[in-house]
């Protein structure tokens, strides 16, 4: 038997600045270069669909 594995992407869980801020504070907590830089990308995407979800928002208003 097989197990279904689905694509998790954390940028789905940051939802608002607050969100944002909390996950890249965890990441600068590591010191770890290359994990904060992996938070920033992550980030990034997150605001893509932030923004993207503003604007659909506004334009079914």
């Amino acid at each position: 038997m097989t197990e279904r594995i689905h694509d998790y992407d954390p940028a789905d869980a940051l939802v608002d600045s607050e969100s944002v801020a909390v996950f890249l504070a965890d990441a600068f907590e590591t010191g770890d270069a290359a994990f904060i830089a992996e938070a920033m990308a992550v980030v990034a995407r997150a605001k893509i669909r932030i923004e993207g979800d503003d604007q659909a928002q506004e334009s079914s208003s």
